[in-house]
């Protein structure tokens, strides 16, 4: 993504996705995201140019932005080294992500259609892959079965 794919419609933030096959797909933001990518561009100095790459390569531990965009493979290693640093042992990537977004919307009274729409799958089928509403087996349950 660069800077310019986080963009205000009206009043709110809107972000443009760069999905498989040269897809692209616009979302408004979430009004948490919202804050975030402000406070996030203000602070990394991004504002002025639409055309640096909004995540950037840093260089070394001084955390100062190089204007090279951030590999998949380096944002891959980011956010599993959180996950763990936060006590998370399960790997977790962007599907995970994906399918936490599904759930929480549908698990909030959203609707499947408007679900796909956001997820921009061509098939109801695909959303519902996503949707791990089903998981929620609780221990409790589990401990009924007798043996």
């Amino acid at each position: 993504m660069k800077v310019g794919d986080y963009f205000v419609q009206g009043r709110r933030g809107w972000v443009r996705l760069h999905e498989k096959g040269g897809k692209e797909h616009e979302v408004p933001c979430h009004h948490k995201l919202e804050d975030l990518l402000d406070a996030y561009i203000a602070a990394a100095g991004l504002a002025g140019d639409p055309d640096q790459p909004l995540f950037q390569t840093a260089a070394g531990k001084a955390g100062v932005l190089r204007g090279k965009p951030l590999w998949q493979q380096d944002a891959y290693r980011i956010i599993q080294r959180r996950a763990a640093a936060a006590g998370i042992e399960t790997k977790i990537g962007n599907h995970t992500f994906r399918a936490t977004g599904i759930t929480a919307y549908l698990k909030n009274g959203g609707s499947l259609e408007i679900a796909q729409q956001i997820a921009n799958h061509e098939s109801p089928r695909t959303t519902k892959l996503y949707d791990r509403r089903q998981d929620q087996i609780s221990l409790d349950e589990v401990e009924r079965i007798a043996i």
